[in-house]
């Protein structure tokens, strides 16, 4: 999993860094917010961002709202990092579009906590959008009869477009993915004998 780290310290910058390689994230580091905003739209680019509130350029919030708005990047798991510890800081953070919110100075077994959170989440939505594809190439390949039919009451033919007909086994075929296996019933077997005079 790549993460970003984005803050204009280095010493925070530092602690956050040593931290997520540890847990086994690669880590990109972003020390304002134009040059995060540029990392995430990057080929490649996170699936994590841990990001202070106070940056030049652009500030924690608006790259959430960025991120947000992007239908690209919208699946971004955000962890907002700040000193603003007021109850309506968390709130302007977290409806800026952060998905967590930790406070300066951190402690290292919540910031872990946190980022272990935010990898099951994306975990799960990795997973359900492969399902989704699955479902979804699944009904590409599913064929439905519906509506109503036109069928002529003699030769059971189907009457398509412009008035043109097709046996019933030909307008299955081409509608569903049934295939026929053909035979004789015990009624059309005796009809049959009777009419060629064949005996039993």
């Amino acid at each position: 999993m790549h993460a970003l780290v984005a803050d204009d310290d280095p010493i925070t910058t530092a602690a956050l860094v040593g931290a997520l390689r540890r847990w086994d994230l690669e880590v990109s580091v972003a020390r304002d917010g134009i040059e995060a905003w540029n990392a995430i739209g990057a080929s490649g680019g996170p699936s994590l961002a841990v990001v202070d509130w106070m940056m030049p350029g652009i500030d924690g919030l608006e790259l959430c709202r960025r991120i947000r708005g992007t239908p690209a990047h919208a699946h971004m798991y955000v962890l907002l990092l700040t000193a603003r510890d007021g109850r309506a800081d968390i709130v302007a953070g977290l409806e800026a579009g952060a998905d967590d919110y930790l406070v300066k100075p951190f402690d290292l077994h919540e910031l872990r906590a946190r980022v272990h959170t935010g990898l099951r989440i994306l975990t799960l939505q990795q997973r359900l959008a492969e399902q989704i594809g699955m479902l979804q190439a699944t009904l590409a390949n599913v064929k439905q009869l519906k509506g109503l039919l036109p069928m002529c009451s003699y030769c059971k033919s189907i009457r398509k477009d412009e008035d043109y007909w097709q046996q019933l086994e030909a307008y299955i075929s081409d509608h569903s993915d049934a295939e026929f296996s053909h035979g004789v019933c015990p009624a059309c077997l005796e009809r049959a004998r009777r009419d060629f005079g064949l005996s039993v």
